[in-house]
């Protein structure tokens, strides 16, 4: 019986995790699609303010999905 809730445990967070990465590739794309430059572009500049901001996309997402995930484990 504990077996099975493991192994679900398990497959919830490897789901989990395709979504948070799901998720924060589509925060890039929104912050690309909204801003009037290139963000590829800026960040191979070696733009820090564009890093920065990507940086905090990344990390709240990261965040708020995997504490919406985490509170669906067993």
């Amino acid at each position: 019986m504990e077996v099975t809730i493991v192994l679900l445990n398990f497959l919830y967070a490897i789901v989990g995790a395709f979504i948070t990465l799901f998720v924060m590739a589509a925060g890039y794309l929104m912050f690309d699609k909204i801003t009037p430059f290139n963000t590829a572009e800026e960040l191979s500049k070696s733009n820090q303010a564009v890093g920065s901001v990507i940086a905090a996309i990344f990390i709240g997402t990261g965040i708020a999905v995997g504490l919406v995930i985490g509170l669906g484990l067993n």
